[in-house]
């Protein structure tokens, strides 16, 4: 079911792209500078949720294309899996639509892999990374790493059960203060009535990358052997207390990397984008320019 209001309506022009599953949805704003490609996190995010703070201090100095996944804010319904070659394969469907030859790829989480998995699959098509709290350089001990492939196997565990729980607002902002935030945050209630309301829309879950992500023994997406490809610039931003990608971890990915740079935000958790947007933003404009 869509959601009745389009809560990235207000962030700029919408644009849709038809697909054999679906229809992608781009929000776009600006018409000068470098184009700068926007990718959202998992689970219950989209562009409203990420980047919302982000476009319009970005669309500034560039022209900013956002994009929703698939099967999620303006990307629903979709009728297919979106897993990780299907992701990148949409990257591609984006940059091919806006004829867009080379961007700078600023991703969140499940968007933070994609982006850097991207820069290593095309190269000739990235300028530059930004990867906030990127998913992709995670392995598990014996034990958690079966349960989390347990959960990513059964749609009950994925899906059903995290519907019925975050149906309640009490609910999601419990995870947001736990999961999402290291401290406070000035649009904290904002944020839960929006994300509350894309779960009553369509419910909750992980995304087919992270189901997919994960096999029985071992981690099916794990970048860590190959970030040396990358040759790109890469910015790391990094929550000091993120509850889902620990800082040791994405500091290690950062010294694979042969152009990095690392930054740690004191305090903050998994979205610092929306935690601490003016720091952020101004990272990420830094880097860009």
């Amino acid at each position: 079911m869509k959601p009745t209001r389009d809560p990235a309506a207000d962030l700029g022009e919408s644009v849709r792209i038809p697909q054999p599953e679906g229809s992608l949805r781009v929000i776009t704003r600006g018409d000068e500078g470098s184009p700068v490609l926007l990718l959202s996190g998992a689970g219950n995010d989209n562009i409203s949720l990420s980047w919302r703070r982000a476009i319009p201090a970005l669309a500034e100095s560039h022209r900013v294309f956002a994009l929703d996944w698939p099967k999620q804010g303006g990307s629903v319904p979709w009728d297919g899996l979106a897993d990780h070659e299907r992701m990148l394969r949409i990257i591609s469907t984006v940059l091919d639509r806006f004829e867009l030859d080379r961007v700078a790829l600023v991703g969140l989480s499940q968007g933070g892999a994609l982006a850097l998995a991207y820069a290593i699959e095309h190269p000739e098509r990235v300028e530059r990374v930004v990867a906030l709290a990127p998913a992709g350089i995670l392995s598990f001990p014996p034990v958690v790493h079966q349960m989390l492939w347990l959960t990513a196997k059964s749609r009950f565990l994925n899906r059903t059960l995290t519907s019925w729980v975050f149906r309640s607002r009490a609910a999601c902002a419990w995870f947001a203060r736990r999961g999402l935030f290291g401290g406070p945050v000035d649009d904290f209630d904002a944020i839960v009535d929006e994300y509350h309301a894309d779960v009553l829309a369509g419910g909750s879950g992980s995304s087919d990358w992270q189901n997919g992500s994960i096999g029985f023994r071992r981690m099916k997406v794990d970048l860590r052997p190959r970030l040396h490809e990358i040759r790109c610039p890469v910015l790391i931003i990094q929550g000091s207390r993120d509850a889902g990608v620990p800082p040791a971890r994405s500091r290690a990915a950062a010294d694979a990397v042969p152009d990095a740079r690392y930054e740690l935000i004191e305090g903050a958790g998994h979205w610092s984008n929306r935690e601490r947007p003016e720091l952020v933003n101004g990272l990420i404009a830094d880097f860009l320019a």
